[in-house]
């Protein structure tokens, strides 16, 4: 409807221009002939504004740029870690201190592949065995 109005706007009724022009309510449309003789139509707004659509990769680019950040937070971190646990399990030896996840201090006995033996009591000369995964650290003299 802004479009019918600017042209009625800009013709003064009776002027030699808009004669035989006929406006309709169809937003941006003129149907008719002017002065020229020959028919003419004005495009709709939406179509003159209409800007060339971008490259579809430089739209995907920030979904891209969450996945790597998903990646490098998410599944990296935990990874290396585990990664660093499992070196460090390899490296244990006879006579090592440990504490396990779940707070036990122990001294390493015998390492198998499926459980670690540790010894938690000198009086008592008690024994517990636990499997590599529950080994939190490896404590040393400056670690106790």
């Amino acid at each position: 409807m802004n479009n019918i109005w600017i042209q009625a706007a800009m013709a003064a009724p009776g002027d030699a221009a808009t004669e035989g022009t006929e406006l309709t309510s169809e937003p941006g449309q003129v149907t008719g002939e002017q002065s020229g003789g020959t028919p003419s139509t004005v495009q709709p707004a939406d179509e003159q504004t209409q800007q060339p659509k971008g490259n579809p990769w430089l739209q995907m680019a920030p979904f891209f740029a969450v996945l790597i950040i998903i990646y490098f937070f998410m599944l990296r971190g935990p990874k290396k870690k585990q990664q660093e646990h499992n070196k460090m399990v390899q490296s244990l030896k006879r006579n090592d201190r440990v504490r396990t996840i779940g707070g036990i201090m122990g001294t390493v006995i015998d390492i198998h592949e499926d459980d670690v033996t540790l010894k938690i009591d000198e009086s008592n000369n008690t024994k517990i065995h636990v499997i590599p995964g529950a080994i939190a650290a490896v404590l040393t003299d400056n670690t106790k």
